[in-house]
Formats: structure tokens, sequence, C-alpha cells
């Protein structure tokens, strides 16, 4: 059983660069001093839930972004994929013009799956180097001190921040298929849902959700763990199309497969929507060689990555959406090749690396015979270079056996280039578990 006890830790806080690997740990507080992080105790965190930071943007839908926030409390849930008795979390200022003052924090077990109601009696407020208050710097991370919250495995987590200045554009993740809510003035410690009459789809400042436990006499932590799963890719990873608030990513359906066939292990999610290989975006991230670091080797906890990227590179110059940009002509040889770069950014930090083939894009806005060719191209190397520790063949698996170059109509979300719930299922079924 998983106690519920609470306990209060050492803070830590992890300085980072836009777009880079974490590269100090220190926690920035409200009297300017540094609290120096405990490598021992920063090694038994595993992160349980993740989201890759992205700078504010008008995104496909409304969401609060570029206008920031002023005096506003704003909450969020997520659905962890690993349980522990003590929680912290992670805050994102990457694309910050400014530092970002938390006024205060709490994380709370939701009420029921979803909504902006919390579970009475676990509301926990958050502290920053022992400070209700914290200063994330322009273009920096904070992770909270551990608070005694326990949680289970896929439990829904809401965490909230009371933002009392006037933030700026807000770094964010666009595309969240979850509820986000908020709410005038300070609302931190609201159990009630009454106060929060705003929502958006997108989840701000908030990078990741860690856990972890302690065993044995003294209350000493558990041994740091490297048996986490980060998916790292572009929409279809970060489950596009998938249902909002039901947890039905690709990500979702690999954890519970996982834990279903007895061996539980942490699957992070670390897609981003509209992402290229090897091309920067306003509204689609940075390039997946230069956010690697950040978001998944420095994830705590990682041990294999799957990576599923590419259909951006080759489909956005088939389409002259004007959002799609940039969209250079992109040979199969430079595809590879920056998958080969993600290869060794994965195994220089002992990481195993899991290439996955592009699902079929036929009939799809990305389509055309270039695109087509340098799909297969491209697939076919994933499948028969052995560069990959293993591999993960999504084409075969959700191709239409009556036209293979179409996703299976009972997997296709109706643009021909996204899963459906059924589809990201049926992309969980194609892994071979033995192989991550």
């Amino acid at each position: 059983m998983i106690s519920r006890a609470r306990t209060t830790a050492v803070a830590i806080a992890l300085a980072v660069t836009a777009g880079a690997a974490v590269t100090s740990a220190r926690a920035v507080s409200d009297n300017g001093g540094t609290v120096r992080h405990d490598a021992a105790k920063e090694g038994a965190w595993t992160a349980a839930w993740a989201a890759a930071p992205q700078r504010p943007s008008i995104g496909f839908k409304a969401n609060w972004s570029e206008a920031g926030f002023d005096d506003q409390t704003v909450r969020q849930v997520v659905r962890v994929t690993e349980g522990g008795d003590r929680a912290r979390i992670r805050l994102s200022n990457a694309y910050g013009a400014s530092p970002l003052h938390i006024a205060s924090a709490s994380v709370a077990r939701t009420e029921g799956t979803k909504g902006a109601g919390v579970e009475r009696g676990s509301v926990r407020r958050l502290t920053f180097g022992g400070k209700t208050s914290a200063t994330v710097p322009a273009g920096g991370a904070l992770a909270s001190d551990e608070a005694g919250l326990g949680l289970d495995r896929f439990e829904s987590v809401t965490v909230t921040l009371h933002l009392a200045r006037t933030t700026g554009p807000a770094t964010f993740h666009a595309q969240s298929f979850a509820t986000s809510y908020r709410a005038a003035g300070n609302h931190v410690g609201d159990t009630g849902a009454g106060a929060f009459k705003e929502s958006t789809e997108s989840w701000y400042y908030l990078s990741g959700v860690d856990v972890r436990s302690r065993e044995g006499e003294g209350g000493r932590a558990r041994a740091p763990r490297r048996d986490g799963i980060v998916l790292f890719g572009d929409s279809i990873t970060d489950g596009f199309a998938s249902s909002t608030d039901r947890n039905r990513r690709w990500s979702d359906a690999l954890a519970e497969r996982l834990a279903k066939a007895g061996k539980p292990r942490p699957v992070l999610n670390s897609g981003i929507g509209g992402n290229l290989v090897l091309n920067d975006s306003a509204w689609f991230g940075d390039k997946g060689t230069g956010r690697f670091g950040r978001d998944v080797a420095a994830l705590p906890g990682a041990g294999t990555v799957v990576v599923l990227q590419g259909v951006n590179d080759i489909g956005f110059s088939e389409t002259d959406k004007p959002t799609y940009k940039p969209a250079p002509i992109i040979s199969a040889d430079e595809l590879i090749a920056g998958h080969r770069k993600l290869i060794r950014a994965a195994h220089d930090k002992g990481l195993k690396a899991v290439g996955a083939t592009l699902l079929p894009l036929g009939g799809s806005d990305h389509y055309g015979k270039r695109a087509a060719a340098v799909s297969d191209a491209f697939n076919t190397w994933v499948r028969t270079s052995g560069e990959y520790d293993s591999y993960i063949d999504f084409d075969k698996a959700l191709a239409d056996p009556e036209n293979p170059e179409r996703i299976r109509p009972a997997y296709d979300s109706g643009d021909h280039l996204h899963p459906n719930d059924a589809g990201y299922r049926a992309m969980a079924r194609a892994a071979d578990l033995n192989s991550l």
C-alpha cells in the first residue's frame, strides 16, 4: 500500500536554457538564495508524467499562451503512469522573456478523473526551497520540494498555480487533449470547481510530475530507476485526434498494456504536434535534434526512447497551409541523418533507442509522390539498417490491407494522417514489450 503521509524535503531546481538539456541544478527563491542539488536524492525521483514545453503561439485552438496571466489561478489535470508516496512538480519558463513569479502552488488528487474539483483532504501546498513562492528565471526551469501526496499508477493529479503578477507570454504545451482551467484571483486551496469558469486544451508552465517512494529502515529512498519509456515525436505521439480528457493517446495505451502484462513502467509523452526532426518551427517547437536533451535525456528515470518522427519533415512541403513552415524538400538521406543524431544522443546518455516506421499517409494533406517515396525509403532503413536498437513497425500495423498507402479505416481519425482512439491502441499493440 502507498503511504499518504506528508513529508517535506530539499528543494531542487533545474536551470536550463531554452531548448537545451539541464545544465545546472539550483532552486532560485524570492530571497535570491540558492539551494544546491542533492544528487543522491535527485536520483531517486522517477518522472511519472511529462509534457514538452513550447514557445507561446496561437495554435489550432484558442489558448492563453500569448496573453499570459495576471492575478489568475491556473488548474491543470494530468494522469501519472507511476505511483509513489511523494510527489513534486517541474515548471518551465523556457520561452519566457522575463522571470516567472509563482505566488503559490498546490498539488492534489483529482476528484474523479477530470474537472476542476479536487479530492477533499488531498490538497498539498507546494514549497520551493522551503518557501511558498518562487521565481523561475527567464529561460529556466524549477522543481518544487517534495510533497507528501501518495499517488497510484494511473491516478489523475491536479496541479494549481497562482500567478499573481503579470506573466507576459507563457511557455506552454499547445495540444494537451485535456482540459485546463482558470480563475480570477487566488484559488490554489479551493477543492471545488466553482471559481474556475474558463478553460482551454493546453498546459501552461507545467512540464512534469515526478514521484518517489521510501522503504526500509530510516525511510531510505529507493535506488534510482532507469526504466522509464519516453515517446518522442510529433502530433501522432502527442495524441492528436484522441478523445479529450479520456487519456487515449498511444502513450496511455502503451502504459496500460505494460501494466496489464505485469511489466508496469512509466511512459512519458514528449510529443509536440507539428514537430520536425530537422527544423525549428514558430508554432511546432524546436527541432527534434535540438530538444532531445531537454525533453528526453533529462527526464528522471528515463531508460528507453521510442522515436516516431519525420512525417512533417517530408509532408509539410506537400501542402500550402501557411502554418506549415518551414517546409523545405527533405530527402530520405537527410531524414536518416537526423535520426542518426537522435540515436547518438540517446546512446550518449545510456538510453536504449527504439525506432519506428512512419504511419501510412495516403489521402492526407501530407501525401504526394515525393513524400510517399521518402517515407518508403525511410521505413526500409528503420527495418533493415539495425542502427536503432530495435524498432516498431507502425506502417505495417496500421495499414489498410486493401490499400497499404492508407491507414486502415477503423483506425483513421478522418484526416488520413492521425489515428483515432482505436488506432492509438493498435499502435500500443504493435510494440514488442520485450524490445522496450
